[in-house]
C-alpha cells in the first residue's frame, strides 16, 4: 500500500514534490474510495488518485520517477557493474540543479509494517540512503548512508534494530548500488519486505501501457481465461473466446535483408523466449465462430485486452498500479469502468490502489472521486513542474462541478493556447 511519494530534481521536477495517498477529512465516498490499513498507527488511505495537467506539464515525469525508483531498487545490485551510470536525469534548466543529486522517497506498508525508504543519487554515486521502519507505530531508523566526497567512500550508521551481517553487506555494496538491494541479494530476510514491495507490489506500467503478453499468459488456464473473458464482456467487448498459440523463437524466421547488427540484437533479446500468436474469436449473426488476428482488432480493443491481465491481477492481489495516460485509445466509459473497479469493495477486496494520469474530464466529478483523489500538474516560467491537490482550492462538497471548474481554469494546469496567425510566420 502506497502512503506517500516524494521526488526532487528529476527531469522537469526541480523542487521537492510530494504525492500523497492519505485520505483527507471529509466523509464523501468513504466506504468505497478509501480504506483503513491494518498496520499499527496507520492512517486511512485512498484507493485511487488521478493527475491532470496540460501536455508537457510533467505528469508523465511523476510516473517516470516512480518507475525509476522501482527500477533502481530492483536492479542496482544485480544488473549493473562498478562504473555503470545510474539512470537518473536531473532538472537541466538550472545550472545549480544539474550537478545536484536526484532524490526519491517512498512511504508504504508492506507485510503490516509502515516503511519510509529513500535515496539520493547522481549518475555515478548513491549519495544518501535511509530506511525508517514503524513496526509498532513508532519510528525505528534501521540504517543511513552518506557519501563522503573527500574520502570517496560511503559512511554508514546502523541501529541495533537491523539484524544480520551488516558489515558484510556494507563492504559488498558498490558506490552505484543501493545497500538495500545488496543486502537482500545477500539474504537479509529482515529487509525483504521492503525490497519485495518494490519488486512485487509496486506495478508501474511502461509509458504507453502494457503489451498483450501478460493477459495472454492468463489464458493458459481455463479459470483465469474465463476471468479475462468476463472482464472484456463486462466492458461490452464482443469477444466470445481467445485462442493463444505459442512457439519458440527461431532466428531462421527473420528476413534475410535485416542488417547483422540488428539481427544480433533481436536474437539476443528473444533468446529462449516464445512467440505468442493471439486470436480473438467472435460469433457471427448466424452463430459461426470467426477468428481475428489480434492486430486486426481496433487500437482500443488491443489496449483494453492488454489492460485486462494487469487489472485482474492487481485487484486480486492488492497491488499498486501506476499508469500514464490511462485514457489513450479508450472511450470515456471504458476509463470510468476501469477506475471504478478500484472503488468497489466487491471487485477490490484487497485494497489495491490505482494512480494514473489522464486528460479525461468526463470522470472528473464528485460522483466518481473524493476531492482528495484529484491532483494537478503544471509548469512555471522556469519550466519546472509543480504538483498540487484539488483540496488546495477547498471546492464545495457535492456542489462544485470540478470538471467544469478545471476546464474554465479555476485550478490551473491547463495549456495556454495562443491564436494562430499564419501571416506572422
Amino acid at each position: 500500500m502506497l502512503v506517500e511519494f516524494t521526488v526532487k530534481n528529476y527531469r522537469s521536477i526541480k523542487e521537492e514534490q510530494v504525492f500523497s495517498m492519505v485520505k483527507a477529512t471529509g466523509g464523501e465516498l468513504e466506504s468505497t474510495n478509501s480504506f483503513q490499513p491494518s498496520a499499527p498507527a496507520s492512517v486511512a488511505l485512498l484507493r485511487s488518485a488521478a493527475v491532470y495537467g496540460a501536455n508537457a506539464a510533467g505528469k508523465s515525469n511523476i510516473i517516470r520517477a516512480m518507475m525509476e525508483m522501482e527500477s533502481i531498487v530492483r536492479t542496482s545490485a544485480s544488473s549493473s557493474q562498478e562504473g555503470d551510470e545510474i539512470s537518473v536525469t536531473p532538472f537541466l534548466f538550472d545550472e545549480s540543479s544539474c550537478s545536484e543529486p536526484t532524490e526519491f522517497e517512498m512511504v508504504f506498508i508492506s507485510e503490516g509494517v509502515r516503511f519510509q525508504f529513500g535515496f539520493c543519487a547522481t549518475k555515478t554515486h548513491i549519495v544518501e540512503e535511509w530506511l525508517i521502519a514503524y513496526p509498532k507505530g513508532r519510528a525505528q531508523r534501521w540504517y543511513s548512508r552518506c557519501y563522503n566526497k573527500k574520502k570517496d567512500t560511503s559512511e554508514y550508521k546502523f541501529s541495533d534494530f537491523l539484524l544480520g551481517q551488516k558489515s558484510v553487506w556494507q563492504n559488498a555494496t558498490r558506490s552505484n548500488a543501493l545497500f538495500l538491494s545488496t543486502a537482500v541479494q545477500l539474504n537479509s530476510d529482515q529487509l525483504k519486505p521492503v525490497f519485495n514491495w518494490f519488486k512485487e507490489t509496486l506495478r508501474p506500467a511502461k509509458i504507453g501501457g502494457w503489451g498483450p503478453g501478460f493477459t495472454a499468459s492468463l489464458c493458459d488456464k481455463e479459470i483465469s481465461k474465463a476471468r479475462v473473458l468476463e472482464f472484456l464482456k463486462a466492458a461490452d467487448f464482443d469477444i466470445h473466446d481467445i485462442k493463444i498459440d505459442k512457439e519458440k523463437f527461431d532466428a531462421e524466421s527473420l528476413p534475410e535483408d535485416i542488417p547483422d547488427s540488428v539481427k544480433e540484437k533481436i536474437v539476443k533479446e528473444m533468446k529462449d523466449k516464445e512467440i505468442i500468436d493471439i486470436k480473438t474469436i467472435h460469433k457471427s449473426k448466424s452463430g459461426n465462430l470467426v477468428p481475428l488476428d489480434f492486430d486486426e482488432e481496433s487500437d482500443g480493443t488491443q489496449k483494453f485486452f492488454s489492460f485486462a491481465g494487469p487489472w485482474i491481477d492487481t485487484l486480486n492481489k492488492g497491488y499498486v498500479l501506476v499508469i500514464d495516460e490511462l485514457h489513450d485509445n479508450l472511450h470515456p466509459k471504458m476509463v470510468k469502468y476501469l477506475v471504478n473497479l478500484f472503488h468497489s469493495n466487491k471487485t477490490n477486496p484487497n485494497n489495491a490502489q490505482l494512480i494514473f494520469t489522464t486528460h479525461e474530464t468526463s470522470i472528473l466529478t464528485q460522483n466518481d472521486f473524493r476531492r482528495d483523489q484529484i491532483w494537478f500538474c503544471e509548469k512555471d516560467v522556469s519550466q519546472a513542474s509543480s504538483l498540487y491537490p484539488l483540496t488546495d482550492f477547498s471546492p464545495r462538497k457535492d456542489r462544485e462541478n470540478i470538471g467544469l471548474g478545471y476546464l474554465s481554469g479555476r485550478y490551473g494546469a491547463l495549456p495556454f493556447i495562443r491564436p494562430f496567425d499564419p501571416e506572422a510566420m
